[in-house]
């Protein structure tokens, strides 16, 4: 199997999930995002926010590739260019760490390591332009990843809680310990990315 990680860019946008690739619930304000929605401009939304990241900040994610077919994403930014993080009774994110948001992986592609690379690519990366952690808003009520990750699932994989909340805790990891993360981490990341419930297919070549 031929494996690839890339950074997210609007080239591989579409190569997200069709749910994920039009999804602006971090992107924008809870107003904006409902606005957005019912006037059918999310997918432009995400698009303009992608881009400004780029080229204000720097790439915001990664995509992973098997066989030339995407099979999982991270996606990451500082706060500062996360609205609907403002909305969580648990804000703000520290300022010096960036945002976890979220992420997935195929739930066929899982226990293949796939989870524990894209995070550790996330790690250095962030590493690398001087960021010390990386903090979720975990969603204390559901198992299942979404927008918003299970608290359960962000605590297995070595955040701690850092705000508590009994619905949307605040983590933080700081990113040495995620450079670090051994093969037997391997299942619980899949866990915090994937979940057993697929969702709608990533485009196959």
């Amino acid at each position: 199997m031929g494996r690839r990680l890339v950074p997210l860019t609007l080239g591989n946008l579409s190569d997200l999930p069709s749910r994920c690739r039009a999804c602006v619930f971090w992107e924008l304000d809870p107003v904006s995002g409902e606005r957005a929605e019912r006037d059918g401009e999310s997918a432009s939304e995400k698009e303009s926010w992608i881009s400004s990241l780029l080229s204000e900040w720097g790439t915001c994610g990664r995509v992973a590739y098997v066989d030339g077919s995407p099979v999982g994403f991270v996606l990451y930014a500082p706060p500062a260019y996360v609205p609907r993080s403002d909305a969580f009774p648990t804000s703000p994110v520290a300022a010096d760490a960036v945002q976890l948001m979220t992420g997935w992986i195929a739930p066929e592609f899982q226990r293949q390591g796939l989870g524990r690379t894209m995070m550790q690519a996330m790690a250095k990366d962030l590493i690398g332009r001087g960021v010390r952690a990386i903090e979720a808003f975990g969603d204390a009520r559901s198992p299942q990843p979404r927008c918003l990750l299970p608290a359960d699932h962000l605590r297995a994989v070595g955040f701690e809680v850092t705000r508590p909340h009994p619905v949307y805790p605040r983590l933080r990891l700081e990113l040495r310990r995620a450079v670090s993360w051994r093969t037997d981490m391997e299942l619980a990341l899949d866990r915090l990315l994937g979940g057993p419930k697929p969702i709608p297919a990533l485009r196959r070549s």
